[in-house]
């Protein structure tokens, strides 16, 4: 691997230039010494006894750039970098294996949560972290040292006190195993849900919604399961009308029952400032407990998973709210996320022109001057722009205000407050198009688009939109051109180029897609696929003693550590949507085998479980149809009538119902119990739960009965 190549301006790029992560590209003009991960860079390593620098972040993280420029870009700390270790880059969108492993480690050493960018000093032998920290600034402040006096301390350190890092070493290390889950002798009970959501209530900021304190994040598997206990206990919906709107930023106080919880946290992020008021989108989280000032980075996986959740909810309680969200944040994917190759972009940045969430804040004399004064007097009245500036001596936009209430107040119809709403806004996002974009990643990653893929054909169905599911099927097919060879999936790929084997969210959030386009159209070849993707999980990932997915693959390179990561984080576990997803298969074509692998999952989650039962949301999802399987209808017929009874079938909020559209005269044959169901002369559906099917229908008022 050479060492340094030449820059367009002449300069000498590292390593890092030739990379397919835009963020180890950040670094590629840096004078530290930088080594991506590779079996090359831990030789040297090895082979010069230098302690590894290993650096972690990703391209849209905004204090990840603020230490590239203070540090990895200053040639003093660059000469003690290169002097003393070896570099190491790692982009943790592209190794998420090596990310959970370390911030792990990073917190058994801390006794402190991390984050990015993620610090660490390895032992050359066997990369095992003996230093960790996150930011380290150039001088000293807010009680960190400064990262010149770190590299300082540790190497000599690591020359001084070999026997100490050793022995802590061995204790990092054997608690990193005594951390890994055992298996129970049974299922963990239904009760668990009911504890999550005690749990959750008593979390519930029923002033802003959401849970805890600031900074506050979306959580979107613990909003599911939220809708989902709403659905299987057949709670009343609360009516809805110009009158009487879902409680919105004007009232506080939200009773927290299970659909108050929800909306109300989903109604804030939506009209708050999580949300892109102009162009869509959500952002990662929010620095303040009232939704306000967001993070302004925009990830794939945040707006995948709110975009399903609006669908949910709109198809929930038919707010408009909720449907208009859902399509700001579907079309936003669509025109500013999707590449021409078919797949999704990861991430925007949260910096432009230096500067965090400088494209998206505005001054008074801004708006005032692109708006008419009828515009401007209902925009700043609903934005805040007549409170005092929110960011910086300017404002992020925020719904301070329902436009039901300003219209009250300034004696005008709310048909015209949402015209005038709708106009500004078009206005300003065309004059905010002139500015300087935030830089996008453009890697595909698989995991991400497969959330993406989920959301946009559950958008699709719901709102019905044929371009939605367009796209999500363009997103397909570029992850089945590009990143499945030989039977096996890549977890990302950047200009053409794909590489790195795949981890557990990639096989397990793919299956879970592929279920939800079966739900919206039919297709004998994505089934199939599912079913392959759902062997190579039992095959490369599955541990078949004690139960349980490994986040990596048996062929994977070995690392000092393999997790079976179980709690949901930013993006939901990948052992819970691996049992949800493969319990649904197994139903649907009647396959015990990947019934018994998601079985085996939630034995060796059960003490997890049992702990932190809310932050097992996804694997709770799971438990849930263990205990009482989803009811599944199977739809058979022809023309016309197969898409009306798909629609009338699928009609509200029925997360415990699959629902699948056959069109009669296919000619492929169907896997597993699915062949047994033929069509008839007449539409004809067959209603299924776990291993009990009954006589098949051929009424739609026996369908709106049964």
């Amino acid at each position: 691997m050479s060492t340094s190549h030449q820059g367009h301006s002449g300069r000498v790029r590292n390593r890092l230039a030739t990379s397919t992560s835009p963020y180890l590209q950040q670094h590629a003009d840096n004078p530290v010494d930088w080594w991506p991960w590779c079996p090359e860079a831990l030789e040297l390593a090895r082979s010069t006894d230098r302690p590894i620098v290993l650096s972690i972040g990703y391209s849209a993280c905004h204090w990840c750039h603020v230490m590239a420029h203070e540090s990895f870009a200053d040639p003093s700390t660059a000469e003690l970098m290169n002097a003393g270790f070896v570099n190491i880059k790692v982009d943790r969108e592209e190794r998420p294996d090596l990310d959970k492993i370390y911030q792990r480690a990073h917190q058994l050493l801390t006794e402190r949560s991390g984050g990015w960018p993620l610090t660490l000093f390895l032992t050359p032998s066997d990369q095992t972290p003996f230093f960790a920290g996150t930011y380290f600034p150039p001088e000293p402040r807010h009680g960190l040292p400064a990262f010149k006096q770190v590299l300082q301390g540790v190497e000599r350190a690591y020359r001084g006190q070999q026997t100490v890092i050793a022995t802590q070493n061995a204790r990092l290390t054997a608690a990193l195993r005594q951390l890994e889950p055992r298996p129970a002798a049974e299922l963990p009970t239904p009760r668990a849900i009911d504890e999550a959501v005690q749990r959750l209530a008593a979390s519930f900021d029923t002033e802003h919604g959401g849970f805890g304190g600031a900074p506050k994040f979306p959580h979107p598997t613990n909003l599911e399961l939220l809708l989902r206990r709403v659905a299987r206990t057949q709670d009343l919906i609360r009516p809805k009308s110009e009158d009487h709107p879902a409680a919105g930023l004007d009232d506080h106080n939200v009773a927290p029952d299970a659909l108050g919880m929800a909306e109300f946290t989903l109604e804030r992020m939506c009209r708050g400032g999580l949300q892109d008021q102009l162009g869509g989108g959500f952002y990662r989280y929010s620095v303040d407990r009232a939704w306000m000032i967001p993070h302004f980075e925009k990830m794939l996986y945040d707006n995948g998973t709110l975009l399903s959740l609006c669908c949910d909810l709109y198809a929930l309680t038919n707010a408009p709210l909720f449907r208009e969200s859902a399509t700001m944040t579907a079309d936003w994917v669509m025109r500013e996320m999707q590449l021409p190759a078919g797949g999704y972009s990861s991430s925007l940045d949260a910096d432009s022109e230096g500067h965090e969430g400088q494209y998206y804040i505005w001054t008074r004399t801004q708006v005032e001057s692109l708006l008419t004064p009828a515009e401007y007097q209902v925009f700043a009245a609903v934005y805040g722009l007549d409170r005092p500036a929110n960011f910086e001596s300017a404002w992020h936009l925020h719904g301070d205000r329902l436009p039901e209430a300003v219209a009250a107040e300034q004696r005008l119809e709310h048909a015209t407050v949402e015209a005038l709403l709708r106009s500004a806004r078009a206005t300003l996002a065309v004059a905010r198009e002139r500015r300087i974009h935030p830089d996008r990643d453009d890697k595909v990653l698989t995991s991400w688009n497969a959330l993406m893929i989920k959301a946009l054909a559950r958008a699709a169905r719901i709102l019905e939109r044929p371009d939605y599911l367009e796209s999500a099927e363009q997103a397909l097919a570029f992850i089945r051109l590009t990143l499945w060879r030989e039977g096996r999936l890549l977890a990302t790929c950047k200009d053409g180029v794909a590489h790195l084997n795949a981890y557990l969210d990639d096989y397990a959030f793919l299956l879970d897609a592929l279920l939800e386009l079966l739900q919206t159209r039919w297709s004998s070849a994505d089934l199939a696929f599912a079913i392959d993707l759902a062997e190579v999980l039992l095959e490369q990932f599955q541990d078949p003693l004690e139960g349980g997915f490994w986040f990596t693959a048996r062929d994977h390179e070995a690392l000092m550590h393999r997790p079976k990561p179980l709690s949901d984080e930013a993006t939901p576990a990948g052992n819970g949507v691996a049992a949800v997803a493969l319990q649904r298969l197994g139903h649907l074509i009647g396959e015990p085998r990947y019934l018994t692998a998601a079985a085996m999952t939630l034995r060796l989650a059960a003490d997890s479980i049992a702990r932190m039962p809310e932050a097992h949301a996804t694997l709770l999802m799971a438990l849930e149809e263990s205990h009482s399987p989803p009811e599944i209808l199977v739809i058979r017929a022809t023309d016309k009538r197969l898409e009306h009874w798909r629609r009338e079938a699928q009609r509200g909020h029925r997360p415990h119902r699959i629902v699948v559209a056959i069109p009669a005269d296919l000619t492929e044959t169907l896997p597993g119990t699915l062949g047994a169901m033929q069509p008839g002369e007449r539409p004809r559906l067959y209603r299924c739960r776990g291993t009990h099917c009954e006589p098949p229908i051929e009424s739609l008022d026996d369908l709106r009965t049964g």
